[in-house]
């Protein structure tokens, strides 16, 4: 009983710091850019941090990696829920590729605009192009991004392909691919499908018997030596079977 108090009451202030800040990312997201600067991207990563403590996930990063990260990297991950969505810019200073849908949620979706999220109708050729430009952008500029190669939520078992924009982006660039396998040890609570809604899913988290996330980081791939876009997907895909039988089987 005073166990399950005073993870009521901890979960509580949790909400009331990430409510406030909120409301202040949320208005400062309505300034001009120039106004709101780096420490708006500082501001986004604590957002992201205290939203994973509101929700009462316990996410863990496992270092799998022997070389150290490299300094810029295209992250790519497995995309089982949509916890990564503030999960993965929890851990890592990236510029995610986002579901277009993302741009339209209450509130959240004008601060990760203004946060720097990039945003792609996966449906419309024209915008994937537009995205894979932008992203270029940023990797021109030096930063790092994170795309879903399965192309959207799949379920918590790898897709049968891996889409190629951000293999294309490593080989034409040289910046290394970072995977991060993505683990959540209550697989189906954590899962996201067609019919939840984010405040449904928000729910599923704060209520799992079981709030274990694990995200393992392994060593950067090198683009050097592919000539092709697909195989290049391809092999890493067969790399997350692995993992994917190493975790979850």
């Amino acid at each position: 009983m005073l166990a399950f108090l005073g993870r009521t009451l901890w979960l509580a202030w949790c909400w009331l710091e990430l409510s406030l800040l909120t409301l202040f990312l949320y208005g400062l997201a309505w300034l001009p850019k120039p106004l709101t600067g780096a420490y708006y991207r500082y501001l986004f990563r604590v957002w992201c941090a205290l939203f994973v403590r509101a929700l009462g996930v316990d996410l863990h990063l496992h270092e799998k990696n022997v070389e150290p990260i490299p300094k810029q990297y295209i992250l790519i991950a497995n995309h089982p829920s949509a916890f990564e969505d503030i999960g993965i810019p929890t851990l890592f200073n990236v510029y995610p590729l986002a579901k277009r849908g993302v741009r339209d949620w209450f509130l959240v979706g004008k601060i990760n605009a203004a946060a720097g999220t990039l945003f792609v109708d996966r449906d419309d050729p024209d915008s994937r192009h537009a995205a894979l430009d932008r992203l270029m952008t940023r990797l021109q500029q030096g930063k790092n991004v994170a795309i879903f190669p399965e192309g959207g939520c799949k379920g918590s078992r790898i897709y049968s392909s891996f889409q190629t924009g951000a293999f294309d982006l490593s080989m034409r660039t040289g910046i290394p691919i970072l995977p991060v396998f993505l683990h959540y040890e209550a697989q189906k609570t954590f899962e996201w499908r067609p019919v939840h809604t984010l405040l449904l899913k928000m729910w599923h988290f704060m209520t799992s018997q079981n709030d274990r996330a694990n995200y393992y980081l392994y060593d950067a791939i090198d683009p050097k030596g592919f000539t092709d876009k697909k195989e290049f997907a391809e092999q890493v895909r067969r790399m997350y079977l692995k993992w994917q039988a190493r975790y979850l089987e």
